[in-house]
């Protein structure tokens, strides 16, 4: 089976417990909303290359550690668009939730959906109570306080914010919990190993996404740009100009193959991971650089 198409199956199973019956029906069409129809899914790509790179012994916690990753991505989009945040008025090509449903229900859509990652998470691997136990707080700690997508997130509320903290909190903590959880899912002794490589990609990614901000079109990564300068955020492109933050690029990419554990699959990964960063920016930007 294809890894999107096992994603995308394993997402619409998740989802299905919405419509089990009694939830209110606006809510359940704002929380299939926020989920599909999904963007590149990167981040449970990534967690599934991992755990396949390591044998992937146990596919439905593979699949339910990968649909938490990104539950918990889209609950953080859903957040990230409201008015009191960025008031985006697209994601991902259409309406943001916000401007679709209402604010109140896009709150409630991005709680609900943080909720039910972990409840799928808990009923998926109820046969396998140890990778459970392994995986809760790896998932946890990539969304929490103090260096989560919680922390990334507040430091937009604060006057100054470090560049590289800002990008590791806010993007890299996810990728982090990407890497580590399809470690841990596939029962790799320490998944703090690939700590690292999720960091980097993490960073390699939002600065990639910087770039766009500032160079990219709209119509065609599917939200607005130039949202960090009207907003005040940190951008790597505005603060490392576009060269250096090409460069800056490049080197994360380096040191994130380098950064791949020993493992039966690191040879594959290595080329895989090359080939999906290779695809960050469009081809004229590549170009350009």
């Amino acid at each position: 089976m294809a890894t999107v198409t096992r994603i995308e199956q394993a997402l619409m199973s998740a989802l299905s417990t919405v419509d089990a019956g009694g939830c209110p029906p606006k809510l359940a069409a704002a929380l299939r909303y926020s989920v599909f129809p999904g963007g590149a899914r990167i981040r449970p790509r990534l967690c599934l290359a991992v755990a396949m790179a390591n044998g992937d012994d146990d596919p439905a916690a593979t699949n339910a550690a990968a649909v938490a990753i990104e539950l918990l991505h889209c609950a953080s989009l859903v957040h990230d668009d409201l008015p009191c945040f960025d008031n985006a008025e697209t994601r991902r090509g259409k309406l943001s939730v916000h401007r679709a449903y209402g604010e109140r229900l896009a709150v409630l859509s991005g709680d609900g959906l943080i909720v039910l990652a972990f409840q799928h998470l808990a009923t998926s691997l109820a046969h396998n109570p140890q990778r459970l136990v392994a995986l809760t707080p790896i998932i946890a700690r990539a969304i929490s306080a103090p260096t989560g997508i919680v922390a990334g997130q507040a430091w937009e509320c604060e006057p100054l914010a470090v560049l590289s903290d800002y990008q590791q909190q806010k993007t890299g903590a996810l990728f982090a919990g990407a890497t580590m959880a399809g470690a841990a899912a596939a029962g790799f002794a320490d998944p703090s190993q690939w700590r690292a490589l999720g960091e980097r990609l993490g960073e390699a990614f939002q600065v990639a996404d910087d770039i766009l901000d500032v160079a990219g079109n709209a119509e065609k990564i599917g939200k607005p740009t130039g949202q960090d300068a009207s907003l005040g955020r940190p951008n790597a492109a505005r603060e490392l100009g576009m060269g250096g933050a090409l460069l800056r690029l490049e080197t994360l990419v380096d040191s994130a193959m380098d950064a791949i554990p020993d493992c039966i699959g690191a040879g594959a990964l290595r080329t895989a991971m090359r080939l999906e960063m290779q695809n960050l920016l469009p081809v004229e930007l590549r170009h350009a650089a």
